[in-house]
């Protein structure tokens, strides 16, 4: 995350203004290092301290390394696109987002199937348990399959009876 904000931060900023964010982020991360060994006031909203003081960390490192690139390679301008490391670290995070994107979508249609599904414990008596058995050792099918197939045909009368038309299991 550090490093994808940096790299926007940093996009068509020059070498004075990279040293400036540099030096920014090294006060920062002092500021919260301090903070999280108990030595000063924390800021007026909740965040966890911890991690404040990772993430500045991070951007400290990230900054840095911008600013070394960019004076090893002699840019007076900071390029995203021409930044070979930061490219590839972007394109990661991109897959990595896409990933979770794609898992939690997949989670969803199962909750939403599953959602559409009744599972029930019936109790037969040991008359129309034997004639279910039966019916599942002929066709192949569970016993659990042929209730499932007997519950999909169930028919409901004006007045209100309940019937299931003659049908064949199958698979």
């Amino acid at each position: 995350m550090a490093r994808d904000q940096v790299r926007r931060q940093a996009s068509g900023l020059d070498v004075a203004a990279v040293a400036e964010k540099v030096a920014e982020a090294a006060v920062r991360e002092r500021e919260t290092a301090e903070q999280l060994r108990g030595n000063g006031s924390f800021y007026a909203f909740e965040m966890d301290r911890e991690r404040l003081a990772a993430i500045w960390l991070a951007q400290h490192a990230e900054w840095q390394r911008v600013r070394d690139l960019m004076t090893a390679v002699g840019w007076s301008v900071y390029e995203p696109e021409r930044d070979a490391q930061g490219s590839v670290w972007a394109r990661e995070r991109e897959e990595r987002l896409a990933g979770a994107f794609a898992a939690q979508a997949a989670l969803g249609e199962r909750r939403g199937e599953e959602a559409d599904e009744l599972r029930a414990e019936v109790r037969l008596s040991a008359a129309s348990s034997q004639l279910v058995r039966v019916v599942a050792g002929r066709t192949g099918l569970r016993p659990s399959e042929v209730l499932a197939q007997l519950a999909e045909r169930i028919v409901v009368g004006d007045d209100g009876t309940v019937s299931v038309p003659p049908f064949t299991p199958s698979w």
